[in-house]
């Protein structure tokens, strides 16, 4: 058949002054006006969003279908659907669940699983885009800060193609993720100090080398893979109108992605009206939703378990305010004990084992219906994003392993509780 292209032009626009940057010829991260004076302490001016001509797809009365069928690539900064990895990416499945521990829900319970991506988190979405971004410019190395998952993404991603990828982590991130990263052959380079310390110094060495910056809030392609799982969503849901959607939320970039996947539907005219998004933050790292009225910005040290959310200075922090502001989204924070006991209820209920960033998600749900009520018949998805095999450290402090028995069957006599076989 030959490459499929893009027919739709798309440009970066600076999300503080509304300056358009060229998204072709240059590779640009930050509006160079608005960023000229940010520093490290404080959420970044200048961020960019990609911009497309929706009056054209709009014109020509574009469907789903129409998109998807050539791989949404008139609404991705790329220019060919095969410069895309070759591993499976999104796609993920949403599951519906009509009771907890037995007790029927008055409300239609949905869980979108991105566990189930190669890497197993929500981050491969991103990594995606900016691997086929860089490999149409002829980039072969990638470099990311990570606390663990969009590291372990990206290496995995590159290593599906035969690019480069450098990982900078804190010398914290769970042993999990970083050997996830160093199976998949990247340069792992764990750094003292926080998630914020290996951000600037990946910087540093992008500038040095010319490799390609994956990190979210900071690289404007990271959001356009992120807001693919809005299209998968509006697809499953078909007719069936959504409520609210719960996303565990550290540096925003998450939910100004689902927030933009969206407002792509709304300007093409395929959805009549935004969702509620629920931004879900730990109480041990709530420096997006704690500084959400006002101008200031006042940081607290992050202490949260759930490492992938634990984050000192939101990077896309100004993005998800706008967002969650101009569309009328909510937000609540729960605390590290509630997010364990939600990964513990999840798993046994949904067969879905969440880390501890995914199950806050589940966990502000719970919360929520708690403190505000949930409308009966309502429906409510929660994003599960990312698998809780990458995080077991997390939960050994909730599990106590049964001592080992003699194999004798006068041993195992509290077993014949249990429901009857055949």
């Amino acid at each position: 058949m030959g490459f499929q292209t893009k027919k739709v032009d798309y440009a970066f626009e600076c999300i503080d002054c509304g300056e358009q940057q060229d998204a072709h010829n240059q590779v640009i991260y930050l509006c160079p006006k608005c960023s000229s004076d940010n520093a490290p302490d404080r959420p970044p001016r200048g961020v960019l969003k990609t911009v497309y001509d929706y009056s054209l797809l709009k014109q020509k009365n574009t469907s789903l279908s129409d998109l998807a069928h050539n791989g949404f690539l008139d609404l991705l900064p790329i220019e060919k659907k095969e410069s895309l990895p070759p591993l499976r990416i999104g796609n993920t499945p949403m599951y519906v669940f009509r009771e907890l521990d037995g007790r029927p829900l008055p409300y239609f319970l949905h869980i979108k699983d991105d566990g189930q991506n190669p890497t197993f988190s929500y981050k491969d979405r991103a990594s995606a885009v900016v691997s086929a971004y860089a490999a149409e410019r002829g980039i072969e190395t990638i470099v990311a800060a990570s606390t663990g998952n969009a590291g372990s993404s990206i290496a995995g991603i590159c290593a599906s193609r035969g690019q480069h990828a450098v990982v900078l982590v804190p010398e914290t991130a769970p042993k999990a993720k970083i050997s996830q990263v160093m199976m998949y052959g990247a340069h792992l380079i764990p750094v003292k100090g926080s998630y914020d310390a290996a951000f600037e110094l990946s910087i540093r060495l992008s500038n040095t080398y010319g490799w390609y910056n994956r990190n979210t809030g900071y690289n404007p392609v990271t959001i356009e893979g992120k807001k693919t799982a809005a299209w998968e969503i509006f697809a499953d849901m078909a007719d069936t109108a959504i409520d609210r959607i719960y996303i565990s939320v550290g540096d925003g970039v998450i939910i100004s992605g689902i927030y933009r996947g969206f407002e792509d539907l709304l300007k093409i005219g395929l959805l009549e009206k935004m969702p509620v998004l629920v931004a879900v933050q730990s109480e041990e790292s709530d420096n997006l939703v704690r500084n959400m009225s006002g101008d200031d910005f006042a940081i607290k040290r992050s202490t949260t378990m759930a490492d992938s959310i634990s984050v000192d200075v939101p990077r896309n922090f100004r993005m998800a305010k706008k967002l969650l502001l101009q569309y009328g989204g909510e937000w609540v924070t729960v605390s590290d004990a509630d997010i364990l006991s939600a990964a513990s209820v999840m798993a046994r209920n949904t067969g879905i084992f969440a880390e501890p960033a995914a199950a806050a998600a589940f966990a502000g749900l719970l919360k929520y219906h708690r403190e505000r009520r949930l409308e009966a018949g309502t429906h409510n998805i929660v994003m599960s994003t990312g698998s809780g095999l990458k995080d077991l450290r997390a939960v050994e402090r909730m599990i106590q392993l049964p001592d080992a028995v003699d194999p004798e069957l006068s041993n195992l006599s509290d077993l014949k509780n249990l429901p009857p076989g055949l």
